[in-house]
């Protein structure tokens, strides 16, 4: 007889990930067929280990659980390495253009906080960086192009 796996319990402490998580965008989309609609749903989701290691991943399922599944293992597929100077903002100004989104990175002295909006607060929050100025300059409020953007630009840092 095999010994039983010991099962976790409603009080007992779980282990940590190894990243924090954040979904960054949800969105319903549907397909017309003969019997009706067809639902099925995109996730995009952004993780962090919030000490320079950054990824983004977009999944997509019949349900939300099973679109956030898939788009956290291809996050995990696409994670950088953000370089972070000591006091935790990046080491230069960077600008980037992904389609139609256009962002500026700058870096911010100590204390000054996150100073960015939509999903480049999110990337910069689950990279680490602490101080940041950031502002989207396209004419776009696509949130997977600016994210994209955002990606684009952080990979321009370690050049």
């Amino acid at each position: 007889m095999k010994p039983r796996e010991r099962r976790s319990h409603p009080g007992e402490a779980r282990e940590k990930p190894e990243y924090d998580q954040k979904v960054l965008d949800l969105r319903r989309t549907a397909r017309v067929v003969a019997g009706g609609r067809r639902f099925s749903f995109r996730a995009t989701v952004v993780l962090g280990n919030r000490m320079g290691k950054v990824g983004m991943g977009l999944g997509k399922g019949l349900d939300v659980a099973s679109a956030v599944e898939k788009a956290v293992a291809q996050a995990k597929k696409s994670i950088i390495v953000v370089p972070l100077t000591d006091k935790k903002t990046i080491p230069h100004e960077v600008m980037a253009k992904y389609k139609a989104a256009k962002i500026v990175l700058k870096p911010a002295r100590e204390g000054r906080g996150l100073i960015a909006g939509g999903p480049i607060r999110v990337i910069a929050d689950l990279a680490g960086i602490k101080n940041l100025t950031a502002k989207i300059l396209g004419r776009t409020v696509n949130k997977v192009n600016n994210a994209r953007a955002t990606f684009v630009a952080l990979g321009n840092l370690g050049e």
